[in-house]
């Protein structure tokens, strides 16, 4: 038993932080199942004689067990406790992400590779929802901060090892390189799972040291699906998420359009090299950057100033990104005012409805970046109807104005009011 739980006493500020940089770790550990996979395809399909296309079917896979399964494996670990709950998840998951990969090392069939996309798609999904929501549930005065530094761990993984897997498949092979990232980054999920735990009733700061609107009760998931405000929120997400997507999708694909891509720009690299590492960095950098922001001046002001930036970027990447450098700088623009949906959403889902139950409710409102998905191969009907990407990105950028009209003058109104009709009427249960 942990020490403070022994006294009865708080546990100390490092033990928090202690408990965000297993999270941190654990995400960057689950990171090559998604950006890692890119480098995987081209051998496997030598190898195998397999189309691409049926390969990413896999992909598609992954990311839906990923996604859409959160909400069961959220509600598992609030269901279990705080001492139970993100430990068994954790490693449990762990296992599953070594043998998603094990499976992919061995597979001879595209019916087996699929198999292996379920069962690691599971593993990271759970990881990813106990992760953000322990962050959540410690750090009610730092939330944004805390969810957007686990969220950013979330790409620091494949950021590291890039260019180890690249060598690793070059010298040993794709199955083999498989076999080993699945035993490294599974057996490290599992032995520090053991040490995840969530805070206990007078753990975390009072609501005093918050600076942010937050509710005074918890919300179960069914509450929460009740209240217009989540689902303001999830339409939200899905707007933004979808405009981000959009782009991600296509970068390349936009590259080439405007005669750049293969233009060399810096030490051989070109264009496209260029933007994707810089996009890489601002994508995991906005993260906590407009987290803590968010925790300073409030999520609603924020996300006015991170989406109505991230809607003039794709105006400018429309009509100003087709020169090399106007087009890296466009590009990395919009990464940088997209990636913060990961710290700011689901900080704004936790001081809406509660900690209690912020693993489940954020897994249910992280469903939208699901929903999203599918909004993506509408940018290239558009882009073929019209003739040009302008269209799209004109596209992308009202949606993103639409959320900055929601968040201000929809969204904190709403909250003010819930705010205010709880001061005046304190019931319900206390948030613990």
């Amino acid at each position: 038993m942990n020490v403070s739980l022994a006294t009865g006493s708080a546990p100390s500020n490092g033990y928090r932080w202690m408990q965000l940089i297993i999270g941190v770790v654990c995400m960057a550990m689950i990171a090559n199942l998604q950006y890692g996979w890119t480098y995987f395809v081209g051998p496997m399909a030598k190898a195998h004689s397999w189309d691409v296309g049926a390969i990413q079917v896999a992909f598609s896979i992954f990311v839906a067990l990923e996604t859409w399964l959160t909400p069961l494996q959220g509600w598992i670990v609030d269901s279990l406790g705080p001492q139970r709950g993100p430990k068994l998840m954790v490693a449990v998951c762990g296992v599953f992400v070594a043998l998603g990969w094990l499976i992919n090392a061995k597979a001879g069939s595209l019916e087996m590779l699929y198999f292996g996309a379920v069962v690691s798609g599971v593993g990271a999904g759970g990881i990813y929802a106990t992760c953000v929501g322990n962050a959540v549930k410690w750090f009610p005065d730092r939330r944004g901060l805390a969810v957007g530094l686990t969220a950013a761990g979330f790409g620091a993984g494949a950021a590291v090892t890039v260019i180890p897997i690249q060598m690793m498949i070059a010298a040993i092979g794709y199955s083999d390189t498989f076999f080993w990232f699945a035993l490294g980054q599974g057996g490290i999920i599992f032995v520090v799972a053991w040490l995840l735990r969530s805070p206990l009733p007078g753990e975390v700061p009072a609501a005093s040291a918050v600076k942010v609107l937050q509710s005074k009760t918890s919300s179960t998931p069914g509450q929460m699906l009740a209240s217009p405000v989540f689902w303001l929120l999830y339409v939200m997400f899905v707007l933004v998420s979808a405009s981000g997507l959009m782009v991600a999708a296509q970068i390349a694909v936009i590259a080439k359009d405007y005669g750049v891509g293969q233009t060399v720009l810096v030490f051989g690299a070109t264009t496209l090299i260029v933007a994707g590492i810089i996009d890489n960095l601002a994508n995991g950098g906005a993260r906590p950057f407009f987290g803590w922001v968010s925790d300073q001046i409030g999520r609603e002001y924020t996300m006015a100033i991170a989406f109505t930036a991230g809607g003039l970027a794709y105006w400018l990447l429309g009509t100003a990104g087709t020169t090399p450098w106007t087009f890296v700088i466009c590009a990395a623009l919009i990464f940088f005012t997209w990636g913060e949906i990961f710290s700011l959403f689901p900080s704004t889902c936790t001081d809406m409805f509660g900690p209690k139950y912020a693993t489940t409710n954020t897994s249910l409102l992280y469903t939208a970046k699901g929903l999203s998905a599918f909004v993506v191969p509408l940018a290239n009907v558009m882009k073929n109807y019209t003739g040009s990407w302008h269209a799209v990105f004109a596209i992308a950028a009202i949606m993103n104005f639409i959320v900055v009209a929601m968040a201000l003058f929809v969204v904190r109104p709403m909250r003010l009011s819930i705010t205010a009709s709880e001061n005046k009427n304190p019931v319900g249960q206390p948030a613990e």
